[in-house]
């Protein structure tokens, strides 16, 4: 699968096919039973243009020097690209409070799945790459740090939900319908947890105390599978 990137500032290019930016990856597909249809969607298997913070400028830097002049340059057309991929996704009838809603329950899902230890249910609600990350993460923690059970808890509603990168990844050079579509979330959340060995002794942490946890959130979706729905792609450390 050759995987080509679609922004607003390189749309011309890309339909006149001068220039791309392209990445071969060959990515398992995965099944979900969903009612009666069942839906078989390849990931990208990575995050396109991770999100990083930027750092703040002086005005007089920003406008008055070169180094500022590029810099506001790419702001602009880093917003220029989140602007692009939202109008994508709004054609499929998005709306970013009920995407919000099923994020954070989706972000409660996977967090009680790999609290529980549950691999075999947290295949379905991330893609083929994270799958493989996570279950690593289950292992090491049962193995290294002898942990054999996890209390977690999220108290609700959640801090805050917000996006900062969105993210078109094209498929088909000649369709550009055919594209993923990654946002990058950023979720602060109230949570309790604690964990315990194979005795039942507590090791770690204690489910009587609130934590302010801040993580930042890849999901994806395809936009050209019918019945497609939202997975976790990866994390970004905070």
């Amino acid at each position: 699968m050759t995987l080509r990137s679609t922004t607003a500032m390189e749309l011309s290019i890309f339909l006149n096919d001068k220039r791309s930016a392209t990445t071969k990856v060959n990515a398992p597909p995965q099944a979900r039973q969903m009612g009666s249809l069942k839906v078989s969607i390849s990931s990208p298997g990575f995050i396109y243009e991770p999100y990083a913070p930027r750092d703040t400028i002086s005005f007089w830097r920003r406008w008055f020097t070169k180094s500022g002049w590029r810099r506001t340059k790419n702001d602009i057309i880093l917003e220029l690209k989140n602007a692009y991929a939202i109008v994508k996704l709004r054609k499929t009838g998005y709306s970013k409070h009920k995407f919000y809603v099923e994020a954070i329950k989706l972000y409660k899902e996977i967090n009680t799945l790999l609290a529980n230890g549950d691999k075999t249910a947290l295949r379905k609600a991330v893609t083929e790459k994270m799958y493989s990350e996570l279950k690593n993460e289950i292992k090491q923690r049962q193995s290294a740090w002898n942990m054999s059970k996890l209390y977690w808890e999220m108290i609700e509603p959640a801090v805050l939900i917000r996006t900062l990168r969105a993210r078109l990844i094209g498929v088909d050079k000649s369709d550009l319908n055919k594209v993923f579509i990654q946002l990058t979330l950023e979720i602060k959340t109230k949570q309790k947890f604690e964990a315990y060995d194979s005795k039942g002794a507590r090791v770690a942490g204690d489910k009587n105390k609130e934590i302010l946890v801040r993580e930042i959130w890849v999901f994806e979706k395809s936009l050209f599978h019918p019945g497609a729905y939202w997975r976790l792609c990866g994390r970004i450390k905070a």
